[in-house]
């Protein structure tokens, strides 16, 4: 049965945004009550927040498909809908999430943090909310959007300051149940740390955690063994301890070997090459393991690499590795609080910014913009005032003028929309406002378009 997972699809659906109300206060001895159609509740979103009591993304490995609620319609004497609830995602600390081209979209560490992965749409203005001095008594309202459906995937870093990195069976579980409080699986048979363990140690006046990442082998970082799944475990951490087998009867491993193999590994995964290193040559309660450690030390110190000799069965040696990685993570923690945070720059849009574009295509004229397009979503075609309503706010916007710029003549076709979801009509060019008739009607549309040429 799956315990731990670090890598899940999501698929979500944003609530869509509930309807707006046409409607006109009835009531007695009040003739003229006037439109009194509330707007539409916003519809839910789906949002990815960091709990530190979640410590796996095994929820949405076994439900991935995760839908807001939509919110509720406007009715009428100025009564709005509900908000619909928001559905939040309690992801592990450490959490990146990424669209399905790979992209980062958010890198979630620290309690609290959260990402919106797919908005909810906005409800619908009721026709109280759209009344004005031209338009007293509007006889629609508009729908509400459709919410955003968004599928991304989640991957869980451990968010840890050292990890242990060896072969399987290289006594990592030991170490780290030695050193902390941490009580993983230990067996004499490879493969038993199936998850990464963390473990919190104390070392004078630093804490920091201490991470086991399952045993790696030749080829983790193609996908062998455990090794391509957990590697993106030793990304966070601020300093890789090798945990070296001294005691191995296995042919063709010795310590030396088995440190290049797990460099090499690390250094085809790619990233992990600033990170500082230090070897603990484990099981030294061994006799001939402490003689194979006496020998390889100075061999390895000779590249660089602090060594210590440890045994995670007689606790031998773990007292000064547990003070060296202390070191190591102090540094590292005051080179981070000297950094000075990225000045954020925020840009304003010019007040004469319109927000859409006009193409030529061979179709005819596409309008692609934001707001074209949430007011092509929200109207109510069925309706000519509603319609009216639409071309005059794109009249006001400018979409228009930039027509004619772009070459339209009346009676071009005209698209506003994505290439799969457009709405197409044939454009002529507005009239002006239009006369307050029956409600739900618009005179313009009832001019026929040869008395337009």
């Amino acid at each position: 049965m799956v315990t731990f997972v670090d890598q899940t699809a999501i698929h979500a659906q944003g609530g869509n945004g509930g309807h707006g109300c046409a409607s006109v206060m009835r009531e007695k001895f009040k003739p003229l009550g006037g439109p009194d159609g509330g707007n539409g509740g916003r519809g839910g979103d789906v949002v990815a927040v960091v709990d530190p009591q979640v410590t796996t993304l095994l929820e949405f490995h076994h439900s991935p498909h995760r839908t807001a609620a939509n919110g509720k319609p406007g009715q009428g004497s100025n009564r709005h809908g509900a908000n619909a609830e928001d559905v939040i995602l309690r992801v592990p600390s450490g959490t990146v999430i990424r669209n399905d081209t790979g992209e980062l979209l958010a890198d979630l560490i620290t309690p609290g943090d959260s990402y919106v992965i797919a908005r909810g749409g906005r409800g619908g203005l009721g026709n109280a909310a759209l009344a004005s001095p031209r338009r007293k008594a509007p006889g629609f309202a508009l729908f509400g959007e459709p919410g955003a459906h968004s599928e991304v995937v989640l991957e869980l870093k451990t968010v840890a300051d050292a990890a242990l990195v060896g072969f399987p069976s290289a006594g990592k579980s030991s170490v780290i149940a030695a050193m902390s409080a941490a009580r993983p699986k230990i067996a004499d048979y490879p493969f038993t740390t199936l998850v990464p363990n963390l473990g919190v140690v104390t070392a004078g006046d630093v804490i920091y955690t201490l991470a086991d990442v399952p045993g790696l082998i030749p080829g983790a970082s193609q996908g062998k063994g455990l090794g391509l799944d957990f590697l993106r475990h030793v990304e966070r951490c601020s300093v890789i301890v090798h945990v070296l087998d001294c005691a191995t009867l296995e042919p063709n491993r010795d310590p030396i070997t088995d440190l290049d193999i797990i460099e090499s590994e690390l250094r085809q995964y790619g990233g992990l090459d600033d990170r500082p290193r230090i070897v603990a040559l484990n099981k030294i309660d061994v006799p001939e393991a402490r003689d194979l450690a006496d020998m390889v030390k100075p061999m390895i110190e000779e590249r660089g690499y602090p060594v210590f000799e440890i045994s995670a069965v007689s606790r031998e040696g773990l007292r000064p590795l547990s003070f060296a990685i202390a070191e190591q993570v102090k540094a590292k923690r005051v080179v981070e609080a000297a950094v000075e945070m990225p000045r954020i720059v925020i840009s304003p849009k010019a007040v004469d910014e319109s927000g859409f574009t006009v193409v030529k295509e061979p179709e005819g004229f596409r309008v692609r913009g934001q707001r074209p397009e949430r007011w092509i979503r929200q109207t109510d075609f069925g309706n000519d005032e509603a319609v009216g309503y639409l071309a005059d706010r794109l009249a006001r916007l400018g979409v228009e003028e930039e027509l004619m710029k772009a070459g339209a003549m009346p009676g071009s076709t005209v698209m506003i929309g994505p290439d799969e979801n457009a709405v197409v009509f044939d454009w002529f060019p507005a009239v002006g406002a239009a006369n307050q008739g029956p409600r739900g009607s618009d005179s313009r549309l009832e001019v026929r378009p040869e008395d337009l040429a």
